[in-house]
């Protein structure tokens, strides 16, 4: 066991060493390459100096105008892209807008008929016809109406204005709707208002008793 971890810090010891070795030799070179370029810099005249100057700030403006550049296409695509964002904040109700508008049409031509025209009949069947044209217009974008009457009261798609003692009824469910709810693909746009089912007192207080 002793001679195996004595091997073993030898063997890391020898690492150790080559790492150093190899580092030194890097280090060697590398100065050797620098002396070379002083050397190299050294043979040249004057004039070869100052033609290398100008051909290094050649190179560095260069560079430097491609940076430029770059910096300004950057911030181009920056604005373009805040413009395009806005654009799409602006106009995303468009195209529901747009179906929207023939229902608009329908009311004001019912409006205008109920000026000329007293027939109540007529004038309800043209809103009943536009109010179907219009949920389903709404439909299209994914928005509906639930049913809520009849159904077991659920505090998250309905809110209960008041309690109604009944009969009729089972205790908690919906008897009544005041306003009805919306969903948006599957996500609750808007709580129905309801009238909730609730046993009568006496009755309430004779199950107490018994």
């Amino acid at each position: 066991m002793i001679k195996i971890e004595t091997n073993e810090i030898k063997t890391e010891e020898n690492k150790v060493k080559k790492a150093d070795i190899d580092s030194e030799r890097s280090q060697e070179v590398e100065a050797e390459k620098t002396v070379e370029n002083d050397d190299a810099y050294a043979e040249l005249s004057k004039e070869e100096l100052v033609d290398l100057v100008k051909q290094k700030d050649a190179e560095l403006s260069e560079l430097n105008d491609r940076y430029l550049r770059l910096a300004a296409e950057l911030d181009n695509a920056r604005k373009r892209f805040e413009r395009e964002r806005q654009e799409a904040i602006a106009y995303a109700n468009e195209q529901i807008i747009r179906e929207l508008l023939p229902v608009i049409d329908n009311l004001e031509r019912a409006v205008q008929h109920a000026d000329e025209d007293t027939d109540v009949k007529s004038l309800l069947e043209g809103v009943e016809i536009t109010l179907r044209s219009f949920l389903a217009t709404l439909e299209r974008f994914g928005c509906k109406p639930f049913e809520s009457v009849g159904k077991p009261f659920d505090p998250a798609y309905h809110e209960a204005i008041m309690q109604q003692e009944t009969n009729d009824h089972p205790e908690n469910t919906v008897v009544q709707e005041y306003q009805k709810g919306y969903v948006l693909n599957d996500r609750l746009l808007r709580p129905a208002m309801v009238v909730v089912a609730k046993q009568p007192k006496e009755e309430a207080d004779g199950d107490g008793n018994q």
